[in-house]
């Protein structure tokens, strides 16, 4: 079997369970071969190795069991970084790279000279305190998750990126293991309502860690509690960023007015339009 045979056999076995299959088979393809697209291209008449045809064909066996591409790849690009990723954690996706790109934007418009400190809560494999870290060489992060399989993976993340040595991995529940005022909270907790979650493809429900994305009935359940702690640990002038769901604007804001009398409360929609993340200013 040559190159251009495998990305046929691939895409019409992938088709069945893959709107893109064609994709998919090409880079589970390149991952087996270690091949860039161009170099899978170039050499679409060469014939695989048995070892590499294994290879192959295991792999797009894995994705017909609906196994999310990106966890067989074991890595996946966010904010210009590549993270490992696995199932100990969701898949970071690009909608929240508003929340990085809103975070940083605060922080380089602080005082120059005035120390800042960030919080991710509940930080998954890390995508959001490495990338915030490798972008801001003077800020520190603490990171909290309640699983310690997701801080193993988010600790190997930032030691990639050379930043582990400001970013502080936690293991406890939401703001629990925060011990100083925060000058930045950002969060992506789950906010996906109980009846979507259950509806969703079997890539997503069957194999990313429920408890990071189902948020309860009304998909707020975690990011209510969330907003209950926050004022006793940001920073007076200080900014909340939290990811939301499409239609939870009035919700979500009406959560943060109740614990946040006086805050600018603000809700910031993504390239698509929809409502992303809940601003709150003290």
């Amino acid at each position: 079997m040559n190159l251009w045979e495998a990305l046929q056999l691939g895409r019409r076995l992938l088709s069945q369970v893959s709107e893109e299959a064609e994709l998919d088979a090409e880079l589970l393809l390149r991952h087996c071969l270690k091949l860039d697209r161009a170099g899978i291209y170039r050499r679409l008449d060469e014939e695989l190795s048995v070892a590499q045809e294994q290879c192959y064909r295991e792999l797009v066996g894995r994705r017909l069991t609906h196994e999310p591409t990106i966890y067989i790849l074991g890595h996946k690009e966010f904010f210009g970084l590549d993270f490992e990723v696995t199932p100990a954690a969701i898949i970071p996706r690009p909608e929240t790279e508003l929340l990085v790109e809103l975070a940083i934007a605060f922080a380089q418009v602080r005082p120059h000279g005035a120390p800042l400190t960030i919080a991710d809560i509940g930080t998954g494999c890390g995508a959001i305190a490495v990338s915030i870290a490798h972008t801001l060489p003077d800020v520190h992060v603490v990171a909290t998750d309640h699983s310690a399989g997701a801080l193993a993976l988010a600790t190997r993340n930032a030691e990639r990126y050379r930043v582990s040595d400001r970013v502080d991995f936690r293991c406890g529940d939401l703001l629990g293991p925060l011990d100083a005022p925060i000058d930045l909270l950002v969060s992506n907790l789950p906010y996906i309502q109980t009846a979507d979650w259950e509806r969703m493809a079997p890539e997503i429900r069957e194999h990313e860690p429920r408890d990071g994305l189902d948020g309860g009935r009304d998909g707020l359940r975690v990011i209510s509690r969330f907003l209950e702690q926050a004022p006793s640990c940001l920073a007076p002038g200080g900014l909340l960023l939290a990811e939301i769901g499409d239609g939870q604007r009035k919700a979500a804001a009406l959560l943060a007015r109740k614990a946040f009398a006086g805050a600018t409360i603000d809700v910031r929609a993504d390239l698509a339009g929809r409502d992303r993340v809940l601003v709150v200013r003290t």
